[in-house]
């Protein structure tokens, strides 16, 4: 695991936006395209903002890139709390990318429809039982959660499904969600955490130095054995591991 540390959240977007960059350029060379999951939240939108800014919104290699999100609330894209619909607005409606590389779930159906539908398509980009995604973007919540796995006793269905239906209340947010699944995140090739703020620093702690309980610190679910774990934290979410 690699474990960076910046001054701030615009020098960890800089920082993540390079590596997503090389990243790119070495899946695109090897297969002939790059598949970049996408978070939501607060954390990565300096960094989507940076996808919109030249000279980025024009060399990064947009038409070989396939865009997919980690989770998604169950509310329409146009309604605030959409991950797809942030994206849409920071970065997608600024660049030229293929309409067919952008697989986003459906949160405007109900949640086991939109699970049912992201599990087809993860399917129709990938065939195999858990796609390899080439870079997963994740979040932490102050709870320990990431993507849509909120603390509690993992679902079974969290162990053989790659899309599940879950319901979490947190900071009055859409309760209703489809999340991927730890085998999804755990299959990829480079897991990147972006975490910022200080009222993450004691999650950061308990996941990154604490004893292993995923069950509470969902966070400690994602260790994917044969990919690379990079965790990207601003000083103030890591004053307690410094």
């Amino acid at each position: 695991m690699n474990t960076q540390i910046f001054s701030s959240s615009d020098a960890l977007a800089r920082y993540a936006l390079h590596e997503i960059m090389v990243t790119a350029d070495s899946a695109i060379k090897q297969k002939g395209d790059f598949s970049l999951v996408l978070s939501g939240g607060g954390t990565p939108e300096p960094l989507f903002r940076l996808f919109a800014t030249p000279p980025f919104n024009k060399i990064l290699p947009w038409q070989d890139i396939h865009l997919f999100w980690g989770d998604e609330r169950c509310v329409p894209p146009d309604q605030e709390g959409s991950s797809y619909g942030q994206a849409r607005r920071l970065f997608i409606d600024h660049i030229s990318i293929p309409p067919e590389n952008i697989h986003r779930a459906k949160g405007e159906l109900m949640p086991q429809e939109a699970a049912e539908d992201y599990r087809r398509q993860l399917a129709e980009y990938d065939v195999s039982n858990f796609p390899r995604f080439d870079l997963v973007l994740l979040g932490l919540g102050s709870d320990g959660h990431t993507a849509s796995l909120f603390p509690g006793k993992v679902p079974p269905e969290a162990t053989t499904e790659t899309v599940i239906a879950v319901t979490a209340d947190y900071d009055g947010r859409p309760a209703n969600r489809i999340t991927m699944t730890p085998p999804v995140f755990n299959n990829a090739k480079n897991i990147i955490f972006l975490v910022t703020g200080e009222k993450k620093a004691k999650a950061v702690s308990a996941v990154l130095n604490g004893p292993r309980d995923p069950d509470n610190w969902p966070a400690q679910s994602v260790n994917p054995p044969n990919g690379q774990l990079t965790w990207l934290l601003d000083q103030p979410a890591a004053v307690l591991i410094i």
